[in-house]
């Protein structure tokens, strides 16, 4: 069975590894020069960096088990530190515990972060009447008539936005923070719906980090993957647009850089865009639905200081910044202090970065390179009395780069797939569905692959004109 995989990013990579595993051929399409999507290895002052995501969730098995198969068990390394912080209110303050996605099970914990007059409003939660979620909720409206918006703001808004660079009064609860919404079906109190699923936690809990990054950086994954798949027979090739997708006889036919392909069955691992232009003809209800998955962009700051230039280094791995402060950043992070393989690189440097850019307050992002350093030094200058100048910098802009999963999501993704099962052979993944995190891009690339494993497509498409050069 000859499957075309569209899409070189982690998502496509996952799926192409299942789908050798399962006994097919596979041939990755990539539009860009590079592999990798939002994973991206560089360097800054002759040091490894990441310029993408730098982690995945460890309490989630797919990313450690695909790292693992792909040669890389020995680099994975938890941060070297778990201390983080949130810039309100004037002042860089410890990053409380003891809540989920920054909903507490008691409101003490958010003390400093939170204002008195907050607190009080949180304690309401107790005494007021249920509040019903339906059939899907906004993280931040539900939230804020339980606790109030004080608790929305300055908590759940930047550890939402760390993940979407979306806005929390529209994020689906039901999609971003399950487990809560769950629980907030269930229980009149949301403080006790959050003690509820804190006690199933503990009573489940697994050992070990929460998070694990990967020596050298994540960035080495795609690249390690890739190479897994080609000695196990893949031809993976970059600088392959897909400009036409079409079912011929019981297969499927691709034209890549103006090359046709046949193939047996096409899984789509592109954003929703992409997948939405290539289904126009083939599922157009399909494609309605893509198109209107929103995004949103950002920038990546990252900069190198030589510490003799640091009046005093930096504490702990970084912080976050709700957006009701108006500052140009959304968050810090010291990947020196973070990562011990950073630090080991060279002792006398110290490498951090800043994102900007958040879902409808992207105009930062006009700024050229230039601008968004200046921007992100200014912050740090008032945030931690950073008046160093970075001996090199580099800014990463990731435009479209995070989908939003507003209320309504999981039942659009839900009618993508109902009119996409008419068409056999074909399957979609990545980002844009189940959840935009490392783990969960991945296991949404095994469940399609597992689809089109299974789907009983196994004739081949009539020769395309040039198919045999292929």
């Amino acid at each position: 069975m000859h499957v075309i995989v569209i899409g070189g990013g982690i998502s496509g990579l996952a799926a192409a590894h299942r789908l050798l595993e399962g006994g097919a051929r596979v041939t990755v399409l990539e539009s860009s020069p590079r592999l990798g999507g939002k994973l991206y290895a560089g360097r800054i002052a002759d040091a490894a960096v990441d310029l993408g995501a730098e982690s995945m969730l460890a309490r989630r098995p797919e990313g450690l088990d695909l790292a693992r198969a792909a040669g890389l068990g020995d680099a994975l390394q938890p941060p070297a530190t778990g201390t983080a912080a949130v810039w309100t209110r004037d002042e860089v303050r410890p990053m409380p515990t003891g809540h989920v996605m920054g909903v507490p099970a008691d409101p003490a914990v958010l003390a400093g972060v939170v204002s008195p007059d907050g607190l009080a409003r949180a304690a309401e939660d107790a005494e007021l009447p249920r509040t019903e979620v339906g059939e899907d909720v906004a993280v931040g409206e539900y939230v804020a008539a339980r606790l109030g918006r004080e608790v929305v703001d300055r908590l759940v808004e930047p550890l939402l936005g760390g993940v979407y660079a979306g806005d929390a009064y529209r994020i689906s609860m039901r999609a971003s923070v399950p487990v809560l919404f769950e629980a907030a079906r269930r229980e009149r109190s949301l403080l006790a719906a959050v003690r509820g699923v804190q006690e199933r936690a503990a009573a489940g809990r697994q050992d070990g980090p929460v998070f694990m990054g990967i020596e050298g950086g994540m960035g080495r994954l795609p690249g390690a993957v890739a190479d897994t798949c080609r000695a196990a027979g893949a031809d993976i090739r970059t600088g392959a647009p897909v400009s036409e997708l079409r079912r011929t006889g019981s297969g499927w036919t691709a034209v890549a850089a103006g090359r046709r392909l046949g193939a047996d069955a096409v899984l789509l691992a592109v954003p929703a865009p992409a997948a939405a232009r290539l289904l126009a003809d083939l599922s157009p209800a399909a494609a309605a639905e893509l198109e209107r998955i929103e995004y949103a962009s950002m920038a990546l700051v990252t900069m190198a200081f030589r510490r003799r230039d640091l009046a005093r280094v930096p504490e702990g791995r970084g912080f976050l910044v709700p957006a009701t402060d108006g500052r140009a950043i959304k968050a810090s992070t010291f990947s020196t202090n973070k990562w011990r393989w950073n630090a080991a690189q060279d002792p006398g440097l110290f490498v951090l970065r800043t994102s900007l850019g958040r879902y409808g307050e992207e105009e930062v992002l006009g700024r050229d390179d230039a601008d968004l350093v200046e921007l992100s030094l200014g912050d740090l200058r008032t945030a931690i009395g950073l008046t160093a100048r970075p001996v090199a910098s580099t800014v990463t802009r990731w435009n479209g780069g995070l989908p939003q999963y507003p209320v309504g999501h999981l039942d659009r993704v839900a009618r993508v797939r109902r009119d996409l099962a008419a068409l056999p052979g074909l399957a979609v993944c990545g980002a844009a569905y189940d959840g935009v995190g490392i783990p969960a891009c991945i296991a949404s690339a095994r469940t399609a692959a597992e689809s089109v494993l299974h789907s009983g497509s196994r004739a081949r498409p009539p020769a395309a004109p040039d198919a045999a050069r292929e």
